[in-house]
């Protein structure tokens, strides 16, 4: 049977990494505006991320506007916030089959074994939900750099990486990490089943050669 001790840091790391997804799903730093070349003006920072773009002023004043239209947005960013919520319903999946197979818990019953399959169906379930968020971050930090290195992207409206991409990477390696100790809790049946002698059957004493029924 797998350890408990490497179970639980598998459970605390995924739980870990799917809070971080849900503060990076939420924030909306996910690429800010670049400042490369010669875009100097840093009195005017933009943020934006899946849900809603920010801009931040000079003398600390924020104003948010969520996005009007989903049908406006681009591709990468449809298929990005898509893939992130695909993936938090994965993970509330992830947790609750993974709290039902925890060796320190009572649910699921006291069959070893069974808690054992349950943990590691838990693990495979956080494995998914991490995929899916690690290939929306990849795939919107993907369009970020193309944007950038596009020459026909004007330099005013050239981004660069924000904080949400790298919370999303973090988070998502974790939920995988975790998941991949958890998925290691595959049963393992230890020792030979000892079947009960037949009624009637003989048997030899190990220190005498007497026969007895």
């Amino acid at each position: 049977m797998a350890n408990s001790g490497l179970q639980l840091l598998g459970f605390v790391m995924a739980l870990l990494g799917w809070i971080a997804l849900i503060a990076a799903t939420i924030m909306p730093q996910w690429r800010m505006s670049s400042y490369a070349g010669d875009n100097i003006i840093t009195a005017v920072a933009i943020y934006q991320g899946l849900w809603m773009s920010c801009v931040t002023q000079s003398t600390g004043q924020i104003q948010c506007k969520i996005y009007d239209s989903m049908l406006q947005l681009d591709a990468a960013l449809q298929a990005t916030r898509a893939l992130m919520v695909v993936s938090l319903v994965i993970g509330v999946f992830g947790v609750a089959v993974s709290t039902m197979g925890m060796k320190c818990t009572k649910c699921g019953g006291d069959d070893k074994v069974k808690k054992a399959r349950i943990a590691m169906t838990g693990g495979f379930v956080f494995l998914v939900a991490g995929l899916a968020a690690l290939i929306a971050c990849s795939w919107y930090g993907n369009q970020i750099i193309r944007d950038f290195y596009n020459p026909l992207t004007p330099v005013n409206t050239k981004y660069e990486f924000g904080a949400g991409v790298f919370i999303g990477w973090a988070g998502s390696l974790l939920v995988i990490l975790g998941g991949a100790l958890l998925a290691c809790s595959c049963p393992r049946q230890t020792g030979q089943s000892k079947r009960p002698y037949p009624k009637g059957a003989r048997t030899k004493a190990p220190s005498s050669g007497k026969e007895y029924v």
